[in-house]
């Protein structure tokens, strides 16, 4: 799970495995793998680099086998 901020303020946090992409154009609009569309703050960059850091996370947490 992802944390960011909607144009109007809010925060939210987004599952990260959702997202299908992401484009800038100005603002960042994220579309989901249902085709929703949410449009947020964070710029593009942000969002990968956030979305990065999850699977980072997740992996960590797989025990070694």
């Amino acid at each position: 799970m992802i944390s960011v901020t909607r144009l109007n303020g809010d925060r939210f946090v987004l599952n990260a495995e959702l997202i299908r992409t992401v484009e800038e154009s100005p603002d960042t609009i994220i579309t989901l793998v249902n085709g929703d569309h949410i449009v947020v703050r964070e710029p593009m960059r942000e969002i990968v680099r956030l979305v990065i850091e999850y699977g980072r996370h997740l992996r960590r947490m797989v025990p070694a086998s």
